[in-house]
């Protein structure tokens, strides 16, 4: 993979990140209301897994080029 990126990856990716991080603010704010354990469970899992993400996100983000 090259260290660039056209300006419509870099927006699709920017797009991406906001989708993600909405989605782990929702899972965040929705663990603490549910009251069954097992939902409580697969929401944390899906807030660890969407902290990764989010990560990933950045570092493409931060460490690629952008070409016009």
């Amino acid at each position: 993979m090259t260290d660039r990126l056209a300006l419509h990856e870099r927006l699709e990716l920017q797009e991406i990140l906001t989708f993600k991080n909405l989605c782990l603010t929702k899972s965040a704010m929705m663990k603490g209301l549910v009251g069954c354990e097992e939902l409580k469970a697969i929401l944390e899992a899906d807030e660890t897994e969407g902290k990764a993400h989010v990560e990933q996100l950045k570092k493409l983000l931060t460490s690629k080029e952008v070409v016009m």
